[in-house]
């Protein structure tokens, strides 16, 4: 084989030229995509990384507020978001209702909000006291529960049966981070209601 390849040299050495070019542009550009992937996919990790920790900085100034400072801050969020006549009750006997106001499109927003420690759950009685006022009491199209804890496996399933938003510890981390109310709202329950504005038209 080595004599024959010898012999005929002149004949196929531009074609095993080309072939070694194939090869190693084959090659090259199998590792130029293999970096690409590899470098991308560690940029995209990095880059949760460091939001899970700008998140977790803004979450630990959330905590550091007192209740009261706390609801003034969900109305700046709603603000910030578009909603408008945004009031904060800052008072017991509120009947769940410690922030409201007008969505973007017009809906009516009720917020009740629970500043608690992490470790802490927000309970399904607690879920089902604002179910019972949100709508009834204060005529909620859009009622959102927020905590800075978590809830209760029953307590989101009650929200998600009930069409109530469940913000929980998580997702108001990505609320303070820059996500709008509007978005959250398919995420873990969802406020029910078309805008006033329509209802009004359709009556």
């Amino acid at each position: 084989m080595l004599l024959i390849l010898a012999l005929t040299w002149d004949a196929v050495w531009p074609y095993v030229l080309g072939a070694a070019l194939v090869a190693l542009l084959g090659g090259t550009v199998w590792w130029l995509r293999t970096t690409h992937r590899t470098t991308v996919a560690g940029h995209r990790a990095w880059q949760a990384e460091e939001e899970d920790k700008a998140r977790e900085r803004s979450m630990a100034e959330v905590d550091a507020m007192t209740w009261q400072r706390f609801e003034l801050y969900i109305a700046e969020l709603c603000r910030r978001d578009g909603c408008t006549q945004v009031v904060v009750s800052g008072k017991s006997g509120d009947l769940g209702a410690d922030v409201t106001g007008l969505m973007p499109d017009g809906r009516r927003l009720v917020i009740q909000c629970k500043h608690y420690a992490a470790h802490r759950t927000v309970s399904s009685g607690d879920m089902q006291k604002f179910l019972g006022t949100a709508k009834a009491e204060h005529g909620a199209d859009v009622a959102a529960f927020v905590t800075t804890a978590d809830f209760t496996r029953a307590a989101r399933a009650l929200a998600v049966k009930h069409g109530l938003l469940a913000l929980h510890r998580n997702l108001l981390g990505a609320w303070v981070r820059g996500a709008t109310l509007e978005s959250m709202i398919p995420l873990n329950g969802a406020g029910s209601g078309p805008p006033r504005g329509r209802r009004a038209r359709g009556a």
